[in-house]
């Protein structure tokens, strides 16, 4: 049970965020777009570094081999496998007017939805990879660091909620569809969670490689959508205040409660 709730915090986040769609006006103030951007790129960052990164390195000296190694090659892997899936699956930025991916016949709304649930992706397997770690012995990582990071995500998930479905009553859904459709690109989250704690569990030695890989896939979609969306036209610098913010909280959890 507790397995089960750990797994749908970041999924609950999404949910409760695209349900704003019911009580905000049909345009999300710029600034305020900007600020939340910011923030959830500053969370993402911060729990690739103390969430993932660190343990993997950690855990890599623990097994007496060369640290940097798997941190390194799994988080290129992890940016390699975002990178790749930004390519062939068709999808649509908010911001944007021409679709990225292979060419189809997906409906705008669809295409929306699919550029969200690639973010979201990573965030699920960043939380499976820390629970897996949790519950595997000998690893030194704690049920308490997974839940730090599936609030965490969480909390960056609910103003993502909001920036997507918000949106989408512009090109035409109806309140309901537009929060029905945030919901719906949130459901990778769970599913990734929980794909990566199978495998994990079955590879238990090439863990630190998997926390490296999410962490990777995660800075990717920092990297690739985040930052740029919050630089983007005006109030740049409330989208940088939102990265500090972001990034600062996310650190203060982990440490303080992981």
């Amino acid at each position: 049970m507790e397995e089960f709730i750990v797994l749908s915090i970041p999924f609950m986040g999404t949910t409760f965020g695209a349900a704003m769609v019911f009580f905000m006006k049909e345009k999300m103030n710029a600034w305020l777009e900007k600020l939340l951007l910011g923030f959830a790129a500053g969370v993402m960052i911060a729990a690739s570094v103390w969430s993932l990164l660190i343990p993997a390195i950690e855990l890599a000296e623990n097994e007496g081999g060369n640290a940097w190694l798997p941190a390194a090659a799994g988080f290129i892997l992890g940016v390699g496998f975002l990178l790749t899936l930004d390519s062939l699956v068709p999808h649509l930025h908010i911001e944007d007017e021409k679709p990225e991916g292979m060419k189809s016949d997906l409906r705008k709304t669809t295409m929306l939805v699919l550029a969200v649930a690639l973010h979201n992706l990573p965030e699920g397997m960043a939380v499976g990879v820390a629970f897996a770690g949790a519950m595997t012995e000998g690893t030194g990582m704690t049920f308490a660091a997974a839940l730090v990071l599936a609030v965490g995500i969480a909390i960056q998930n609910f103003p993502e909620g909001a920036i997507i479905s918000m949106p989408l009553r512009n090109v035409g859904a109806s309140r309901p569809k537009a929060f029905w459709y945030g919901v719906l690109s949130g459901v990778v989250e769970p599913v990734g969670a929980v794909v990566t704690i199978l495998l994990a569990e079955h590879l238990v030695p090439i863990l630190p490689y998997f926390l490296a890989f999410a962490a990777g896939a995660m800075i990717y979609v920092v990297a690739e959508e985040l930052i740029p969306e919050a630089q983007a036209g005006e109030h740049t610098n409330i989208g940088t205040i939102g990265v500090s913010l972001g990034f600062v909280l996310m650190m203060v959890l982990d440490v303080a409660l992981g």
